[in-house]
């Protein structure tokens, strides 16, 4: 059990390490950071106009899903009302991080492509890659897309209500939240690399429940760090070539920028320890 517990852990940080590989990967290769911070600028710059229009209407959202406190005494009602503009600001966050990589990847697919096909070029290419025309690819990423948005929205709106639970909200819904946004954003960062091999959603999902520990690794760091201002904006492109190297991870493809055998601290060589 112990072994197991410490394994986990090992793969986790593994996961999370392919962020700041990806990072690694974007920072020395000016195209590539250029290729892949354009469609995130252009999502920062809606969902920013997007925000700037619900703070505007703030108030008047408030007051009118707390109608039921109308006729209680100025105080009470005053209170009621702060509570509930937070609490729509909270949830349009929430939706804002789960939603922007979809969006940002719809945007920017064939940019995202590109630096995709960089990143695994690095690495040895793919074995028996499916060319994609660019509006099937299209249609495919919008349509998984949607699939994934359809999930997050509820589960992110039951997680923010969870917040307010005593306790409980501070603890275990962080963490919680933290994890099952992470799988999220990890499935759905990982769409191009397996477009590229034919693979559609279920498959994506089937292969990185293989390796759940990365993933979450992974998923967690993304997530963690879109929470910064402008991280999400900034750091999609290192995103996207991490979770290249992810598909590539749970897939058995090589992670080494020459063909071989698979690097430290990769599930196989952690799983074979």
């Amino acid at each position: 059990m112990g072994c197991r517990v410490v394994t986990a852990v090992r793969q986790f940080l593994f996961g999370a390490s392919l962020l700041a590989r990806g990072l690694g990967l974007v920072v020395r290769s000016p195209k590539l950071l250029f290729i892949g911070l354009l469609p995130a600028v252009i999502s920062g710059v809606l969902y920013t106009a997007a925000l700037v229009a619900l703070i505007d209407f703030l108030p008047a959202l408030s007051r009118d899903v707390t109608w039921f406190a109308d006729g209680w005494a100025e105080g009470w009602r005053e209170l009621t009302r702060v509570l509930a503009g937070a609490g729509l600001l909270g949830v349009a966050a929430l939706l804002g991080i789960l939603t922007f990589t979809a969006v940002t990847l719809l945007i920017g697919d064939p940019f995202y492509e590109r630096i995709s096909e960089l990143v695994e070029d690095r690495f040895g290419g793919v074995p028996g890659e499916v060319e994609v025309g660019f509006w099937r690819s299209l249609a495919r990423s919008l349509a998984d897309s949607l699939r994934l948005i359809g999930i997050s929205i509820p589960v992110g709106i039951a997680l923010f209500l969870a917040g307010f639970l005593p306790l409980v909200g501070q603890t275990v819904a962080p963490v919680i939240g933290a994890a099952v946004l992470g799988w999220l954003l990890a499935v759905e960062l990982t769409g191009v690399p397996f477009q590229r091999r034919g693979r559609r959603l279920a498959d994506r999902r089937a292969a990185l429940r293989t390796q759940r520990p990365v993933a979450l690794g992974f998923g967690v760091a993304v997530f963690c760090c879109f929470l910064i201002p402008l991280g999400a904006v900034l750091l999609m492109p290192a995103a996207v070539a991490g979770a290249t190297l992810l598909a590539r991870a749970v897939l058995g493809d090589p992670l080494t920028e020459t063909a071989g055998s698979a690097t430290p601290g990769h599930p196989a060589a952690i799983n074979s320890r």
